[in-house]
């Protein structure tokens, strides 16, 4: 960030006990250029003025830090390769083993799209073989507020364009302008609190021991500096099971590249060590 926007970064540790180091410069940068436009202040100077006289300023700025942006079906490749290739391996592969729970992490869920097409994909690959399918989904998320949104299921129509109708009218309830995810696609997901930057855990707690068969981690490595991506990155590897696979977003795939893992599928951001 520019001088007086790591002034505001001390400033934020200071009065909040918040690190800002974790965030990539431009990242932090724009989220002060947005609050300096929202509230009217001409300079970075006088925003941080604002922040060090406006507690809830800066609670509000902390808050537009939490990476929130998501949508159902985001990069439908990677959707499509899971859908027709990997979930299929994933039955395969459990119905030949001691162990016929296929175990997944959705990490940085933010509301939930993301953890619900998930689920959608299991739930609908279930169905079309006629077979009960033993899956449990573990979300996480480091916001609470974050994490009771996704819980609720809830969501604007805007908000399902990348659903076809056939799954909307399949797996939602419409109340207005609310369309509600439907109970029996929430019986298989566990939703919690999780940093993935904590040092304290190296898996979900709720999971228990971690040992994922799929991790997704997609669309939040670009918003943290080097060395907190690569502690992201080494935690998932960490909780994978053996020819685990861990997906990022199709933008990030060159961190991951750059770790020495291996793209099983080209351009689709999914991984194995």
């Amino acid at each position: 960030m520019k001088n007086n926007s790591k002034t505001i970064s001390e400033l934020i540790l200071q009065t909040q006990g918040i690190d800002l180091s974790k965030y990539e410069e431009t990242f932090l940068n724009k989220a002060v250029q947005k609050r300096m436009k929202e509230t009217f202040c001409q300079s970075e100077t006088a925003y941080y003025t604002y922040l060090e006289q406006s507690h809830i300023e800066s609670e509000i700025f902390i808050h537009s830090l939490e990476i929130s942006y998501t949508e159902f079906f985001r990069n439908t490749l990677t959707f499509s390769v899971l859908e027709k290739i990997l979930i299929p391996s994933l039955v395969l592969r459990k119905a030949k083993s001691k162990r016929n729970e296929i175990r997944i992490w959705s990490a940085a869920c933010a509301a939930g799209q993301e953890t619900y097409s998930l689920a959608m994909l299991f739930k609908e690959y279930s169905t079309f073989h006629g077979e009960r399918i033993n899956f449990r989904i573990f979300a996480t998320d480091q916001s609470e507020t974050q994490i009771e949104d996704a819980q609720s299921g809830e969501y604007p129509e805007s908000a399902l364009n990348n659903l076809n109708l056939r799954r909307v009218k399949h797996w939602f309830t419409r109340h207005g302008d609310t369309y509600s995810v439907k109970p029996e696609i929430k019986e298989s997901i566990d939703f919690s609190v999780f940093d993935l930057l904590s040092d304290q855990f190296s898996c979900p707690p709720t999971s228990i021991f971690g040992d994922f068969d799929l991790i997704v981690c997609a669309n939040l490595l670009f918003y943290y500096k080097h060395e907190y991506q690569q502690k992201i990155i080494q935690k998932g590897i960490n909780c994978l099971s053996e020819n685990g696979y861990l997906i990022t977003g199709e933008t990030e795939r060159e961190i991951l590249t750059k770790t020495g893992l291996h793209e099983v599928y080209p351009h689709t951001g999914i991984f194995q060590v």
